[in-house]
């Protein structure tokens, strides 16, 4: 099974291309008579407002006409609309990342501008441009983001102008209900409608070290593009994030997409939004979490739990004793397995705890008391 979630580094999604970035951010721009040189500047910071320079607006979605808006779908669109966005993070090359261009979408959430989308597109430091409902390019700069726990960020434009769009609750969904997607396919298709219904709710499934949880699975058509846009109920509430598909291995998977609750995703927002970040515990440690195949290619006698690979300098890790080729068995009260693993762990325990931890060294239990700190 593979997981096209659109991250850079990860294989499994076409970022845009340049063409396609000057499309989004000069042609608009251009279109609207305004633009006098390079990417404008964004100023941010928690205390203070952003300023930037900004184009003139220039429409791109015509105003409902009489008779419009008959069904469900065409007054979800229409209401929600003027709060999606598209992002493109357009950054330099970084370390072994060579330079590229990520693409997606954002929900304005604030009015004060703030914008909900996936950490994966924003979480590399680069240039971000956001494409508005109305036409309009805005320079934007990251609030905060919450990976590796979830693929949750915020990022910041100029206030002025914006509709945030109503948050649903995704514990009144029920298996079979319609819902709309709206995001920007392949970026080429701006704020492009598709629809579908909930095909599950309360799915689990696992990217990279983390099990993600309470995912909504949906088979409305969900793209490279789609991620960071809004999933609607027909009252036009957002109740999910658009976040990956899954395509298959073998034979090629279609319909299987998920969209992350907003159960979870508002009050990690929310907390975003008001104290600029999302408090997560720091232990400090490389690791692979085990299974049986892994432990076998790794020789190690242990099948569950967490490999440690490296463990940082100064980290409560380090403090605590735990060392490189220790196997995490039991964190805090939480024990880990293939199916609930050291970073789910760590996202459901308070940031600065003190925590027992059980580790297998040579074979041989040991029990080390860690004091963890607010990453």
């Amino acid at each position: 099974m593979t997981n096209d979630v659109g991250s850079p580094g990860n294989g499994a999604s076409r970022p845009p291309s340049l063409a396609v970035l000057l499309t989004l951010v000069v042609a608009v721009a251009l279109l609207a008579g305004a633009i006098s040189g390079a990417a404008v500047a964004l100023l941010y910071d928690l205390d203070h407002e952003p300023v930037v320079q900004t184009i003139a607006p220039q429409p791109t979605v015509p105003a409902p006409a009489a008779g419009f808006a008959e069904d469900a779908v065409s007054q979800v669109t229409a209401l929600a609309l003027p709060s999606v966005v598209a992002i493109v993070n357009q950054f330099e090359a970084q370390g072994e990342l060579e330079a590229g261009v990520v693409g997606g979408a954002g929900v304005v959430v604030d009015e004060r501008g703030f914008i909900l989308t996936n950490a994966h597109l924003v979480q590399i430091p680069g240039e971000l441009f956001m494409l508005m409902g109305n036409g309009e390019v805005r320079s934007g700069q990251l609030v905060s983001h919450d990976a590796p726990f979830t693929d949750i960020a915020i990022v910041r434009v100029e206030a002025g102008g914006l509709t945030a769009i109503d948050i649903g609750d995704s514990a009144t969904l029920q298996q079979g209900q319609t819902v709309v997607v709206i995001g920007s396919p392949d970026i080429d298709y701006f704020n492009s409608v598709s629809t579908g219904v909930v095909s599950a709710l309360g799915r689990r499934k696992q990217l990279g070290n983390i099990w993600l949880e309470d995912l909504i699975q949906t088979d409305a058509a969900i793209n490279v593009g789609n991620s960071g846009g809004p999933l609607l109920n027909l009252d036009g509430e957002m109740v999910g994030l658009n976040t990956f598909r899954d395509v298959g291995v073998d034979d090629l998977l279609f319909g299987i997409s998920f969209a992350i609750s907003s159960r979870t995703f508002a009050p990690i927002a929310q907390e975003m939004i008001t104290s600029g970040a999302f408090p997560r515990p720091l232990f400090g440690v490389e690791f692979r979490d085990l299974t049986p195949q892994l432990a076998e290619e790794l020789d190690v006698a242990e099948t569950q739990g967490a490999l440690v690979l490296r463990v940082s300098e100064g980290s409560p890790a380090e403090s605590a004793g735990v060392q490189a080729g220790d196997v995490v068995t039991l964190f805090g009260e939480v024990l880990l397995s293939s199916q609930f693993g050291l970073l789910n762990a760590l996202g459901i325990i308070a940031p600065d705890a003190k925590i027992q931890v059980e580790v297998l060294r040579d074979g041989e239990p040991l029990t080390l008391d860690v004091q963890l700190e607010p990453r």
